[in-house]
């Protein structure tokens, strides 16, 4: 995994992590404490995390990569930790479960803000607008909502994707992860697969295309556990500061392929294009 350092922390940084270590590592709740960032394993921000999500989390070269582990390796830099990732289930990481439990101090998945995940998970400000696309074989004449009608819609399980599809009256077929969607579309299990626009590009050249964009307002955050202001505050420090300093930009080349389009809220809109740098 990527891990970064900081040589230099600010001495309000500083304060606060020393006042994190006084907590001890045995107090795994990831809650924030003597306004102080406390992580579950001392010295580490652990983030859960589900890949194969491309661009924003896949292995390459054995290590777990991508723009949601990169903004989150920024965190840590400043911060002055390590990253560890854990690779989970999904329901655990939308659902609160993973925080809840200790399993890792925050969740980084293209994990759309929505207002039932709210009530589970404290959110940071968003980093990425996002719509949902049909990914289909190539040469397919399934573009519009009308076209599904009485076709098999594989759906990546508690998602918005899967939400989207039932709210239109669509046959889902569930599965655990995109990588799973993706391989039903190729035996024929599925007629079509639906899912965030901006993770369908890098399929393209495997055959198929993304024939529709269905615009829904979605925004991905970060997630912390519910009270973990501390942790909260510096996610959004960091969010800010690679916003300003042209890190984020960067960033979003380098996995999604073009230059971010900014937008009202600061965050990026999604591009179906395929990044350069993917694997």
């Amino acid at each position: 995994m990527r891990t970064r350092h900081l040589a230099v922390l600010p001495a309000a940084l500083a304060a606060s992590l020393l006042l994190a270590a006084c907590g001890g590592s045995d107090d795994a709740s990831g809650d924030a404490g003597d306004g102080g960032v406390q992580l579950v394993s001392d010295g580490s921000l652990t983030v859960c995390t589900n890949p194969p999500y491309e661009p924003f989390e896949y292995e390459e070269d054995g290590e777990i990569v991508g723009l949601d582990i990169a903004i989150v390796g920024e965190v840590a830099k400043d911060l002055g930790v390590d990253v560890v990732t854990k690779v989970t289930p999904f329901e655990g990481i939308q659902s609160g479960a993973d925080l809840n439990t200790g399993n890792c101090d925050v969740v980084a998945s293209g994990i759309t803000i929505t207002e039932e995940r709210q009530a589970k998970i404290d959110f940071s400000d968003p980093y990425f607008d996002a719509n949902q696309g049909l990914l289909v074989p190539e040469g397919s004449d399934l573009d519009s909502v009308a076209a599904l009608e009485g076709k098999k819609i594989g759906v990546q399980q508690a998602t918005t994707g899967e939400t989207w599809a039932q709210d239109n009256g669509l046959e889902i077929v569930q599965f655990e992860d995109l990588g799973l969607q993706v391989q039903a579309l190729k035996t024929g299990q599925i007629d079509a697969a639906v899912n965030d626009i901006a993770v369908l590009g890098s399929f393209v050249s495997e055959g198929f295309e993304v024939s529709a964009e269905f615009s829904t307002g979605e925004q991905y955050g970060l997630g912390v556990k519910q009270g973990n202001t501390a942790l909260l505050d510096a996610i959004n420090g960091t969010l800010d500061r690679i916003r300003e300093d042209g890190t984020y930009d960067a960033l979003y080349t380098e996995f999604i392929g073009t230059a971010p389009a900014s937008s009202s809220t600061g965050a990026a809109t999604a591009s179906a294009e395929p990044s350069p740098s993917d694997g």
